[in-house]
């Protein structure tokens, strides 16, 4: 079986962003989902509307996301259009709170601790997905990319807890890590088999931060920016970036590891390969 390919500039600019999606020779049809992450209103490292624009008006694509499970700025519908309008995607998108009106239950196969992934009602409306993911560090996940972002990211508000607390949502902040990291992985599983082929990824190493986009109060970035990387199997990609990080000479790099590390953060590209979300073998493709 061929190696999955992971293509990487070091350019970072909004144009950086089309050139990516097209090398990948993909063509999402259809109604077009864009899940990228709104930001916590107080975070600074986000990735800002200028920047996504041009890439989610090149695919005519809806920005999507779900409420959150914690306090803070978009733990509810009201709060989270309040946000998207305070941090200025809906001028640039229509934007689609995907749990607004409830929650889908997509089956998980072979999953390592979940047989159900509660995701946003909302998602049955789209055709395809185009995953920009901030790749950083995170509290409780050690990173976030691609597979955080379709599964964390896509689950409802209760999808969230679900996954968190390892099937009981009243667990959030006290299941097992492992296992948590391993229901991420099982959540990613039922988002590749909904969409399929009609998914692509889009990882951005910029503003890389030991905290997530998530936190409203985020520690500023130690370490400087590496690229853009692209895929369409988001385990290979995770696994890339991490590989970049380890392989860079940047003297920030040990903050953002000990995070990654301390977490465990592989461990969800491990379990996530297990059960055949993607490959860990892959070919880095670097365009200049």
């Amino acid at each position: 079986m061929s190696k999955a390919k992971v293509y990487f500039t070091k350019e970072i600019t909004p144009e950086a962003m089309i050139k990516m999606y097209d090398i990948l020779g993909v063509q999402l049809p259809g109604k077009v989902a864009v899940k990228l992450h709104s930001g916590e209103v107080g975070n600074q490292n986000f990735l800002r509307p200028a920047f996504m624009k041009p890439i989610i008006q090149y695919v005519q694509g809806t920005i999507v996301e779900c409420n959150t499970a914690y306090e803070g700025q978009r733990n509810t519908t009201k709060a989270h259009w309040e946000t998207m309008k305070l941090h200025g995607w809906t001028d640039i998108a229509d934007v689609d709170i995907m749990d607004e009106e409830g929650e889908l239950a997509l089956p998980v196969k072979n999953g390592k601790h979940l047989d159900v992934n509660y995701v946003g009602d909302h998602m049955k409306n789209y055709d395809s997905m185009l995953v920009l993911s901030h790749f950083k560090g995170h509290p409780m996940g050690g990173f976030g990319g691609a597979l955080k972002n379709i599964s964390i990211g896509i689950a409802s508000s209760h999808g969230k807890a679900y996954i968190h607390g390892v099937r009981v949502p009243e667990n959030i902040w006290t299941a097992a890590h492992d296992s948590f990291l391993e229901c991420m992985a099982d959540a990613s599983q039922t988002i590749m088999d909904y969409f399929k082929e009609n998914i692509v990824f889009i990882n951005v190493m910029c503003n890389m931060s030991v905290d997530c986009d998530c936190c409203a109060v985020a520690e500023d970035p130690a370490i400087a920016d590496i690229g853009i990387l692209c895929s369409t199997d988001p385990v290979a990609l995770d696994q890339a970036c991490l590989d970049l990080v380890y392989a860079c000479d940047d003297p920030g790099k040990p903050h953002l590891l000990e995070r990654i590390e301390s977490r465990h953060g592989v461990h969800t590209i491990e379990a996530a390969a297990e059960i055949g979300v993607g490959s860990r073998d892959y070919e880095l493709v670097t365009i200049e």
